[in-house]
């Protein structure tokens, strides 16, 4: 049967009107994409961009490259994480790149060991006080500083009503004029041991990955996460509901806060240093992830799932361009037609939608 009737009023089950998960739509896009580039290096170098073609190696796929297209994003996507969550609830975060350069800052400062070669280390922001902390010292003082700013941001966004995109520009510049003043425009480095220990090999895709899939149980399965869809999907409705609107705004700009300075800290600890233009531009990277994964601009729709798909994208894009030998600036030519075509894709999503219904 075609259709099948359920409850009262007449109401049917039409299969013709059911659509595949939007994630679906994403990772056919991603295999897509990985086909492309495996098409062209074929044609263009006598390469394979995802299969090993050299002699001696019994690997079918070249794991060098898969590990390093998750890894140049697993940093960006770990802020996408935060990101996502903002935008599905109706909001948009344009100060998470400038958290990571004042977090990446103050992070460094109290990370810093004592002795450089058997020196007094000359890059020292305090005195022998704040060197060679306990590991624990300056992660607690980033995610702090990561939160602060949130909750700045989602203080002004819930509670004096001015558009997110205002209350973020204004922390974006306001903590990159901070990341700048704090050491007067200098780096911070040699951070001890343990400290650079945290950002070593694949350790930032394992992090990305473990908070991809806590955020996705908490979007999915709990209450925190069914009012940030039901906040975005109509704000006023979630107020009448019961939902107190203005303090899950708060919460939710305090956890993207929080997973910038995550990313500040790992960030830190694998170059080994701060300093701070860190971060730049990675706020609309992290939103380009949210949207190729399927994000509505306009809220309430989304997932955690997508935004990791989304980030592949990204990294496969960029290790593509790579592998092709074409020039850097194709690649941000390339980003911004996708951004742009995934929003008019959503936009007609949308349509489509309301008129199916």
């Amino acid at each position: 049967m075609s259709e099948t009737a359920h409850g009262v009023g007449g109401l049917k089950y039409d299969p013709k009107k059911r659509e595949r998960p939007q994630e679906f739509n994403v990772f056919l896009a991603l295999v897509l994409i990985v086909v492309t580039f495996e098409i062209l290096g074929r044609l263009i170098s006598g390469d394979s961009f995802l299969f090993n073609t050299r002699d001696g190696v019994d690997a079918i796929f070249n794991w060098a490259r898969l590990n390093i297209i998750i890894l140049q994003v697993s940093i960006i996507g770990i802020i996408a994480l935060g990101v996502t969550q903002v935008i599905i609830s109706g909001g948009i975060d344009l100060s998470s790149g400038s958290i990571v350069g004042a977090t990446a800052m103050v992070v460094m400062s109290f990370a810093q060991t004592g002795l450089v070669n058997g020196n007094p280390n000359p890059k020292a922001i305090f005195g022998d006080w704040a060197m060679d902390l306990p590991v624990i010292v300056p992660i607690v003082i980033g995610l702090a500083c990561g939160m602060f700013a949130g909750a700045i941001n989602g203080l002004l966004i819930a509670y004096t009503r001015i558009p997110p995109f205002i209350a973020t520009l204004g922390m974006m510049v306001s903590a990159r004029g901070f990341a700048k003043w704090w050491s007067n425009g200098n780096p911070v480095s040699f951070p001890t041991e343990s400290y650079a220990a945290l950002g070593k090999g694949m350790l930032p895709v394992v992090y990305f990955i473990a908070l991809a899939i806590l955020l996705h149980l908490v979007m999915r399965h709990t209450v925190y996460g069914k009012h940030i869809y039901a906040i975005g999907s109509n704000e006023d409705a979630a107020r009448m509901s019961g939902i107190k609107v203005a303090r899950q705004k708060v919460l939710i700009y305090t956890i993207a806060g929080m997973m910038a300075a995550v990313a500040a800290i790992v960030l830190s600890s694998k170059n080994l240093t701060a300093q701070a233009g860190m971060g730049v531009m990675y706020e609309l990277d992290a939103i380009a992830m949210a949207v190729i994964g399927g994000v509505s601009l306009s809220g309430g729709r989304g997932s955690i799932l997508g935004t990791v798909l989304g980030a592949l994208i990204f990294g496969v894009i960029i290790s593509g361009f790579t592998f092709l030998r074409l020039d850097a600036y194709y690649q941000e030519m390339v980003k911004g037609a996708i951004i742009v075509g995934a929003v008019v894709l959503d936009q007609w999503r949308q349509r489509r939608t309301a008129a199916r219904v």
